[in-house]
């Protein structure tokens, strides 16, 4: 395998560029920072955070694949990842002076969907970037890069100011604010590269009957095309329910540990454990995937989510039984930490580029809209199921036993439809360009 170009090296770099936004401002720092300054947890600050949430979903839900069929045009996708980009570094800096909980629900709403249609073009410019027979190593490397980046320097450096700031006459607020700007900084200094030096290479001709009229109509006919290519149509509904699994075991795992009376430090130390072991476990799957099927290894991680959603019932169960106390529960959610840490930036990356490899390439940006689509119902449908569950039964443990089941349909789709999913060969490029 040759080594990376310049322009897969500035792809990657913005994996490390956007993943501080997903780390302070979605998971760890900024949401604790807002419900507390709308009044508190249980309050309408959780409730107003929620409904943030479900703005910005439903946005970009919509948005997406139309702004998948205008970037496809060539001359727009550079130029729309800028204007979201220089938009969403505005929007996150607002975040950090707002001084009223609207201000900052505000701010967050705008920024997040600015993010997000970033990350969909970026993910758009992998067939402009790369071939087909490298974008696997190429998008694994890009979720090690950003995990090592976004999802643990600055969150360090935010935990940090956040428990010794004081020390240092830097109040709890401030150091948040400081968090804040650091991500916005962070964001769009290490986005040169992939301005520099990633270009749109497939991509049609302006239409002649309007852009809007057009890119319309292309949506439809990719809905069509995709529900027409048994391969692409298998991948993208079995990736429905299995990422969904990925994303609720995320989303969910310190509210689980809290409902079971885990220690809250002990919980935020297996999190980072899980950053950390998911850097080299990423950059496996890449390597991985030069010796094998893409297909095998999403079936390999599939399982382990079952193993790690078994673990996670017994562990619930174990503690509402009293058949063990919390610090043996809270061992079993540190190597829950680890296990899911060797598979959740894998599963990601390899998704990402064997989706990248069935489509078009001249179509790369509608064919991410609709990817898109898939991962914002990902984020409701699984954590709709574990709270369903547990209102009925009113335990956490069932709850998570349900999860099982969208790893389970997962598995079953992609395997029903792994004959058709078949790679194109690849044709042969020059790599000495450029080489590291």
């Amino acid at each position: 395998m040759k080594k990376y170009t310049k322009e897969e090296r500035s792809w990657i770099m913005y994996d490390w560029a956007n993943s501080v936004f997903a780390t302070i401002m979605m998971a760890a720092v900024f949401p604790v920072f807002f419900v507390g300054m709308a009044g508190g947890e249980g309050s309408p600050g959780s409730m107003w955070w929620a409904i943030g949430l479900v703005a910005s979903r439903l946005v970009v839900g919509m948005a997406a694949p139309f702004l998948g069929a205008i970037i496809d045009y060539k001359g727009y996708k550079k130029k729309l990842f800028c204007f979201f980009l220089g938009a969403g570094f505005l929007f996150t800096l607002f975040a950090a002076a707002a001084h009223t909980w609207q201000l900052l629900l505000l701010a967050y709403i705008f920024a997040s969907i600015f993010w997000t249609a970033c990350n969909q073009i970026y993910n758009s410019f992998l067939p402009d970037v790369t071939t087909k027979n490298r974008m696997d190593k190429v998008s694994a490397t890009g979720f090690a890069m950003g995990y090592l980046g976004g999802s643990t320097i600055p969150f360090m450096v935010s935990i940090a100011l956040i428990l010794f700031g004081e020390n240092f006459g830097i109040d709890t607020t401030t150091a948040v604010r400081i968090s804040v700007v650091m991500t916005a900084v962070w964001w769009g200094v290490f986005s040169i590269p992939i301005i520099k030096n990633v270009h749109h290479k497939y991509g049609g001709d302006l239409p002649e009957n309007g852009l809007f009229r057009q890119a319309f109509l292309n949506v439809t006919t990719t809905a069509k095309k995709i529900i027409k290519n048994k391969g692409v149509f298998f991948f993208i509904v079995a990736y429905l329910f299995y990422i969904d699994g990925v994303g609720t075991i995320i989303g969910i795992a310190t509210a689980y540990g809290a409902e079971l009376g885990l220690d809250g430090p002990g919980m935020i130390g297996a999190l980072f454990l899980t950053q950390i072991v998911a850097i080299p476990f990423s950059l496996l799957f890449g390597r991985l995937s030069e010796k094998t099927n893409p297909l095998n290894l999403i079936v390999a991680a599939i399982l382990v989510y079952c193993v790690i959603s078994s673990m996670g019932f017994i562990m619930g169960f174990g503690l509402e039984e009293g058949l063990f106390g919390s610090a043996t529960a809270l061992i079993m959610f540190w190597a829950l930490a680890f296990l899911v840490g060797t598979v959740q930036g894998g599963i990601q990356a390899i998704s990402r580029s064997t989706y990248g490899r069935l489509i078009p390439p001249e179509q790369s940006g509608e064919y991410f809209g609709f990817f898109e689509i898939i991962g914002r119902f990902a984020a409701i449908m699984g954590p709709s199921l574990y709270a369903l569950v547990l209102r009925a039964t009113g335990r956490g443990s069932f709850g998570i036993l349900a999860i099982i089941a969208l790893f389970i349909v997962g598995l079953v789709i992609l395997l029903k439809g792994r004959k058709y999913i078949v790679f194109n060969s690849e044709e042969v490029v020059n790599y000495e360009q450029n080489p590291v």
